[in-house]
Order: structure tokens, then sequence, then C-alpha cells
């Protein structure tokens, strides 16, 4: 069950997942043009195209493409020094992502798959329950909220046009090529450094790369997923503690880990400042993916286990 051509638009495809996806794209027979803000190079057969961020033209990159796949955003940061954070966010997550939308209509494209984020929800669930797709949007922070507004316009559009609009909402994704927190621990983890975090029990899912885009490509194609949007994730949560284990297992090393109350920690995270972070350390972020699974049929390809191996395996190879 496919769409009539095989054509597919990528954003963001010099990032982590949209490197991933362009090469699994093509692999599967897609045209694959890459967009990217500079010239970048991608294995044989992807077409790479430049379109400048401060005043996008998207006439010739979505000329003859059947399917858009918005990966580019303004992301999440920690520490956000703009005067105002969420004008900033909307500029790119919003009023960017519907130039594109609007572009794709005006050039005949006939699907647009855009990558929220599980934050459009919130940022944690109690260890024994779990986000779905009727549960309502309570976003937190500036990122939250331009994604979860990008959400409803594109439906709007979606309304109006007849656009195929999906939208997808993964929580952290990780593979070979994850930066940010998820390399710092893994960084933490190999040098044998004493984590606070053997009295975590908490519950989060996670998405392996491999997955992620195994279901974007699936997205852009059934004709089930017209109009809806899914939460997804690898299928297994873990506590903080027993990814730090699995991780350890995948590099060869002993876990070290310090069973410090998580009272304690989130005291800590007060009077630091910093409690925003050590609530993601310690609480649940559970999600129900079942929709997705029963309506497309999609099972993910990659275990967890496998996943966070090929993780590590990258990670051996790099510079740290």
């Amino acid at each position: 069950m496919t769409l009539m051509g095989k054509s597919m638009l990528v954003t963001g495809a010099n990032g982590f997942v949209g490197r991933v996806l362009c090469a699994e794209a093509h692999a599967r027979g897609y045209a694959v043009r890459a967009v990217t803000r500079a010239p970048a190079e991608f294995d044989g057969g992807v077409e790479n195209i430049v379109v400048q961020a401060a005043a996008p033209d998207w006439f010739a990159a979505l000329a003859g493409m059947d399917v858009v796949v918005h990966l580019a955003a303004r992301v999440h940061v920690m520490r956000d020094t703009s005067a105002d954070p969420l004008e900033e966010f909307r500029k790119v997550n919003v009023e960017g992502t519907m130039r594109l939308a609007r572009s794709a209509v005006a050039a005949g494209v006939k699907r647009f798959v855009y990558v929220s984020s599980i934050k459009v929800n919130g940022e944690e669930t109690p260890a024994t329950t779990a986000y779905d797709e009727t549960a309502c949007p309570h976003p937190q922070d500036p990122y939250g909220v331009s994604k979860w507004e990008a959400e409803q316009a594109l439906h709007q559009l979606a309304r109006e046009t007849g656009l195929e609009v999906v939208v997808v909402r993964p929580p952290l994704v990780y593979g070979p090529g994850v930066k940010g927190n998820f390399i710092a621990l893994m960084r933490a983890v190999a040098q044998g450094v004493p984590l606070p975090i053997g009295s975590i029990h908490n519950a989060r899912d996670l998405i392996y790369v491999g997955n992620l885009v195994d279901l974007l490509i699936l997205c852009a194609t059934h004709p089930g997923a017209v109009g809806q949007t899914y939460l997804v994730r690898d299928g297994e949560p873990l506590s903080t503690s027993e990814l730090v284990r699995q991780l350890a297992r995948a590099l060869d090393v002993r876990p070290r880990m310090l069973p410090i109350p998580v009272m304690a920690l989130e005291l800590v995270g007060r009077v630091s400042g910093r409690s925003a972070q050590i609530a993601r350390l310690v609480g649940s972020l559970r999600i129900d993916d079942d929709k997705i699974r029963r309506e497309l049929g999609w099972c993910p390809p990659y275990p967890l286990q496998q996943g966070l191996q090929a993780t590590a395996n990258w990670f051996k190879t790099v510079k740290r």
C-alpha cells in the first residue's frame, strides 16, 4: 500500500535522524531530495539542495516531490538566552513549517509528515500510566508549545486544501550519531564516573533512530495514516538506572551507580536551579503506541537491546 509516486523531500536532512532517513528511504527505492542550509555530501543517489533559512525559496526543492518529511526545527535547549523564547520557537517551528507546507500544496505535494515531539503531551507521567493520542496536549515549555501550534495549523491547512498531513510525536531518540544528554551519559558510563542514580526506579520510553525512520517511511506511504497523529516508542520502558546498566553492558564496562535517595536529588535540583533536569532524570514518561501498531500494523524492526548495542558500537569508534 503506497502512494502513486516514490519521491521524498527531507528537511533537516543533515541532522541525526535526517541522514538515517535519507539513506534508508533511498535504499527502499525512493528518489530522495535532502534539504540542508549549506552544501552537504550524502551517499550516492541522494540529491542535496540548499535552502537558505533566512529567506527560504521552496519552489525548486519541492518540484516533482510526492511527500515531505519535515524534521528541521528549532530544537529544545536547556538554557535559552533569547529575550522571548516562545517567539523565537514560533518563527521556526510554526511560521517556518507553515511556509513550507503552503509551498508544498502549491507544488502539488500529496503528503506532509510532520515530526513533532512527545513534549506536546507534557513532561512526565505516573510510572503506571502512559500518554496516548487521546490525552489532552499539555506542553510546558516554548518548544513544546510551538510544536503543538504547528500541529494544529497543519491540520487546519489539511482541511482547507486536502494536503495529507501525518503527525508523529517521538520521545528521546537515540542511535549512532546521537548528541546531547544521551552521548554525555554514555561518556560518563564509559569513563566509569559514579552516577547518583542507583535509587531511581522510574519508567521512560525511548525510540531507536532505526525504528523512527522505519515508521516515518510507513507514515509517508500508508493510506491509513492520513490525518492521524501517532505516539511512538521502542516498546520497552526503562528506568534511568536500568538504562545505565544496559549501556554499560553494551560498552563492556562495569556500571557505577550510587544509591542516592530521589528526594535528595530533587533537593539538589531546587538549590542549584536544575529542577527540570533532575525531573527528567528521576521522573517517568511512558507512551502507549497501540494506535500505530493497530492501525498501520507497525512493529519496531529493532529491539531496544539491539539499538543500544548499535549505539555503543558507534560510540566506541568516535573521538570523544
